[in-house]
């Protein structure tokens, strides 16, 4: 999804029924504007809690979700990520992936996945997450660069 405007964003949360104040304007616009999923420290971070506390934040990101104005797009490790809806949202039918090293989480919208040919199965599917989890491709860099480091040392000694 594209960064919203102030606007845009006050106009989305009173079509969904809910005063827009700053903070859930503020939280809407960040989601919208993000690349990958975001926990609610990574919106804290993001928007800082100099103008409003964590637990303002926290409601602000379960109203959204309530209203259809945010999903939980995963779970990894008990912490629930969050994206913003778009208008015409069709399901989410792309997987996402999470580093068990690091703990980023990103979308894989060029995933390309396919589904039973039973079409009993497209709802059900149309309601899924699909996360997988492994080691991103940073994290195996880097860890790459430490075997060798590690294979350089045991030949010098």
């Amino acid at each position: 999804m594209e960064r919203l405007s102030r606007e845009d964003a006050k106009k989305r949360v009173h079509a969904a029924g809910l005063r827009a104040t700053a903070p859930r304007v503020a939280v809407l616009r960040l989601l919208a504007g993000s690349k990958k999923p975001l926990s609610h420290t990574e919106v804290v971070d993001a928007i800082g809690s100099d103008d409003w506390d964590q637990a303002t934040l926290y409601r602000n990101l379960l109203k959204l979700v309530d209203a259809d104005l945010a999903r939980i797009a995963n779970r990894v490790d008990g912490i629930a990520r969050y994206e913003a809806r778009g208008e015409d949202d069709s399901p989410h039918l792309h997987p996402h992936f999470s580093c068990r090293s690091c703990g980023a989480v990103e979308c894989l919208p060029d995933a390309k996945l396919t589904g039973p040919v039973d079409r009993r199965w497209h709802r059900s599917l149309s309601t899924s997450d699909l996360q997988l989890t492994g080691e991103c491709p940073d994290c195996l860099k880097a860890q790459s660069a430490t075997r060798k480091k590690r294979a350089t040392k045991r030949r010098r000694s």
